[in-house]
């Protein structure tokens, strides 16, 4: 069953037109990565499917149409999102933080604290004194108490260390192992992302170019839309 349909979205910054036909689409259950280039595209799809900006187009979430719901009714319905930034309640303590957005389900500080160890360590700490690595946890922990039925990813791992990175790319492996949550990760890691991702999906100048299996990315491809 498709839980995420998006057909030909557009959106636009005021007068500046954004995205100008993103088709993807993602199952119960799959991992779907979002790649391209920076300011291709991807935030600003992320935005539209969250619902943080207005866009046209097919947008359907279990079957319902998103466009005219606000963002936190889109949240209800079960899209989960670690933000790129991770935008942690900054004078809030780990706990706080994930207290905040908790809602009944699989999901509690105790399921949080056995996926990222650290946060239970630290959970009296502000989020204002974690380290990057420690926020990014804290992001998708966040996002996973809200007991999500598709969780976004953006940009998880993006200019960490890479012990922090491995520990993230654990995290999420492990999410598709042993939950079976669906999950659209937007990132450009080739060699992580055909770990944990089913297919792929890469955006140019704001439309979808191209979709297939990971392991159909040709160096080609790579190099005319994913490297630097």
């Amino acid at each position: 069953m498709t839980i995420l349909d998006v057909q030909d979205l557009t959106a636009s910054y005021g007068a500046a037109q954004a995205l100008f036909g993103v088709d993807l689409r993602v199952a119960e259950g799959e991992v779907v990565a979002m790649m391209g280039r920076n300011g291709m595209g991807k935030t600003t799809t992320v935005k539209a499917i969250c619902r943080m900006i207005p866009s046209q187009g097919h947008l359907t979430f279990a079957g319902q149409s998103l466009h005219l719901l606000p963002s936190h009714k889109a949240a209800r319905l079960g899209i989960g999102l670690a933000p790129e930034g991770r935008r942690c309640f900054r004078d809030l303590s780990v706990e706080e933080n994930l207290l905040a957005t908790s809602r009944p389900g699989a999901w509690t500080l105790a399921t949080v604290a056995d996926l990222f160890p650290r946060l239970e360590e630290r959970k009296h700490q502000l989020a204002a004194s974690l380290s990057g690595g420690e926020q990014q946890m804290l992001a998708i922990g966040r996002a996973l108490m809200t007991n999500p039925r598709l969780l976004i990813l953006d940009e998880a791992t993006e200019g960490l260390a890479p012990i922090i990175r491995q520990e993230i790319w654990t995290a999420i492996a492990r999410l598709k192992r042993e939950t079976g949550t669906s999950i659209l990760l937007i990132d450009k890691s080739l060699k992580e992302l055909s770990q944990v991702a089913d297919r792929a999906v890469i955006l140019a100048r704001g439309k979808t170019v191209w979709t297939g299996k990971l392991s159909e990315i040709t160096p080609e491809i790579s190099g005319r839309y994913i490297g630097v």
